[in-house]
């Protein structure tokens, strides 16, 4: 049925392409999320990455700057480790393990990610640490003690409290080495920054501790000016002046150079007042170490998901879902609304018979014709049924009123029950008895419950016996009733055709069509059955020279109570049942009945049977 349908019509064809195309906006909105989430991912892992790395080795350096060994860092790079996921490991130059968060002892990366080394660090997590190359956490002699720390704190609060008073708001900020300063939103307040009412000098006066440390500098950069140039120290070109605003001790180069400008002597100076500074810190702060960095224990490492992305792959995913809802909402729209015409039709009640307007080429739309097809011949099953009642009725009512009659003229003595009179009363009870046989078998035919009685039949003997039984019937009128069949004139074997049949129903199905034909044949007429096999089908024929059946009426002739007498004449016998029972036979042995006729000409009845094989002991049988 469907092969007529144009392929881009086909229902199967265009859920196809609605699945694909939704799959296509999955796919590519899925691509698209996927490579911009990776892509935000990995920019944010990378991200992170490197800030996991800046703070480890700024924590490692602080480390370094305010222990004078590495003893006690192993809690410290656990912490870390944990905080960030990666393996970290600390070495000497000559990769002399120091400390490592791994459990077990694996291959270091071939190359160090950092060198921790307060005195030279490259950090710039800290501020100060990118002018001097030092971590300003590296404090070592400077360090206040906790009464120098108590007093200058109070000395602090009560210039915070005197500049509040002139206007000018500040925070107290403590440097590493314990010394607080005055600081605003701009930063460190310098002393011109400072109300002078407020400016007494004390906050600003070197503590005892550093008077030591800035002594002990200064002995140090000395000897180093005098082994490069004696000259510069003492002819006082260079000095060493100290500054206590800053974060940490700042040690600034007396210029005394004309012009005020850079010269040899200060870059001297320069270099010996770094020099002279690492010497004195370098007993207070660890030995230098190599820092290892890789991903931990783990065997890949891991981000999680920034709100952002959670965001957008919740968006994309609700407008896929969206975009899906809507296409399959339009399309089973179009698609239900034929089958919802459908089932309103088939709703109501069946004298309307209602009819479904064709509007597409698609499966729906033969299912439609299916449906208009199936009103129509239920309208027809309806107007036979009709017919058939009204034929019964009609049928039993003839003989049941002749019946009636002559008992009621006999009863009341107007005519004499003689021999004549019963010989008619029994013919119509005959008849009467002919159509409840009828109508008995054809019910059973309709339930499916018509009991066959099979066995392997000869055709040829078949159609022997059948015309055996109306012989006498046929030259009583005047017919020629005789037998062609094919391949039965030899012993058994290829030829002789079989079939599985019941042999009682088969001679009744035979002899109504015979029956028939004598009926229909006029005298000197012939009638003739034939057999043959085609392939694994075996074919009966009864063909008659009679009066032939009209194209129109061909179609009616397997129809109940049908006769080709307008009339309804039952001068002829016929019940009008004899070819419906004969279909109904024929169909219940799995076989069919057709029928080609031609006016004046006379009339074939095809019976197509499966064939079967003979049984073993078939040429004792014949």
């Amino acid at each position: 049925m469907s092969s007529g349908i144009p392929l881009r019509k086909r229902l199967l064809v265009r859920l196809m392409i609605t699945s694909v195309l939704i799959a296509l906006c999955s796919v590519a909105a899925t691509a698209w999320l996927a490579v911009q989430t990776t892509t935000r991912a990995i920019q944010e892992e990378q991200g992170q990455v490197l800030a996991d790395d800046t703070d480890i080795l700024r924590q490692l350096s602080g480390y370094a700057a305010t222990h004078p060994s590495w003893a006690g860092v192993q809690d410290t790079v656990r912490r870390l480790s944990a905080a960030t996921g990666r393996r970290i490991a600390l070495t000497t130059a000559d990769r002399t393990p120091i400390a490592d968060s791994a459990k077990s002892r694996t291959a270091l990366p071939p190359g160090a990610a950092a060198t921790v080394d307060p005195l030279h660090t490259d950090t710039y997590s800290e501020p100060g640490a990118q002018l001097s190359g030092v971590d300003p956490r590296a404090v070592g002699p400077y360090r206040l003690t906790p009464l120098e720390r108590a007093r200058l704190g109070k000395l602090a609060t009560l210039r915070q409290k005197c500049a509040a008073r002139n206007g000018v708001d500040t925070t107290i900020t403590w440097t590493p080495s314990g010394r607080p300063v005055l600081s605003d939103e701009n930063g460190i307040l310098p002393n011109s920054t400072v109300p002078d009412v407020c400016a007494d000098g004390q906050l600003n006066t070197l503590t005892h501790t550093e008077e030591t440390a800035v002594a002990r500098l200064t002995s140090l950069a000395g000897a180093c000016l005098r082994r490069k140039d004696l000259s510069l120290y003492e002819k006082g070109f260079i000095s060493l002046e100290f500054s206590s605003l800053a974060p940490q001790p700042q040690f600034a180069l007396g210029r005394k150079s004309p012009g005020g400008h850079p010269t040899a002597m200060e870059a001297k100076g320069n270099e010996c007042l770094a020099e002279a500074r690492r010497e004195q810190l370098d007993p207070d702060v660890a030995p230098v170490a190599e820092l290892f960095l890789g991903t931990g224990d783990s065997a890949l490492p891991h981000f999680d998901m920034s709100n952002a992305n959670k965001a957008k792959i919740v968006g994309v995913t609700g407008l896929v879902l969206a975009l899906t809802v809507a296409v399959t909402a339009l399309v089973a729209t179009r698609l239900v609304r034929p089958l919802r015409a459908l089932t309103q039709a088939a709703q109501q009640p069946l004298e309307q018979h209602a009819r479904v307007p064709v509007t597409t080429r698609d499966e729906t739309g033969i299912l439609a014709l299916a449906f208009n097809e199936l009103t129509e011949r239920r309208e027809r099953m309806e107007a036979q049924r009709k017919a058939m009642v009204s034929d019964i009725a009609h049928e039993l009512r003839t003989p049941l009123t002749n019946i009636r009659g002559w008992l009621e003229v006999t009863r009341d003595g107007i005519v004499d029950p003689d021999p004549e009179l019963l010989a008619s009363l029994h013919e119509e009870a005959v008849l009467l008895q002919r159509v409840i046989d009828d109508l008995q078998d054809l019910a059973a035919a309709d339930a499916g419950t018509l009991a066959l009685h099979r066995e392997a039949v000869r055709a040829d003997e078949l159609l022997e016996q059948v015309v055996a039984a109306h012989r006498v019937g046929a030259e009583a009128a005047g017919i020629g009733l005789r037998t062609g069949t094919d391949g039965t004139s030899a012993p058994t074997g290829s030829g002789t055709a079989w079939i599985d049949a019941d042999p009682v129903r088969m001679r009744q199905a035979l002899g109504n069509l015979v029956a028939n034909a004598i009926r229909h044949t006029p005298d000197g007429g012939t009638i003739t059955l034939s057999a043959r096999k085609e392939e694994d089908q075996v074919v009966l024929e009864v063909a008659d020279t009679g009066s032939g059946i009209s194209a129109e009426d061909l179609p009616s002739v397997f129809d109940r109570f049908w006769r080709a007498e307008k009339s309804r004449s039952r001068r002829t016998g016929g019940s009008g049942l004899g070819l419906s029972i004969v279909r109904q036979l024929v169909a219940a042995h799995g076989g069919t009945v057709a029928v080609a006729s031609e006016l004046g000409a006379g009339s074939v009845f095809t019976l197509r049977l499966p064939a079967t094989d003979p049984p073993v002991d078939a040429d004792e049988l014949r």
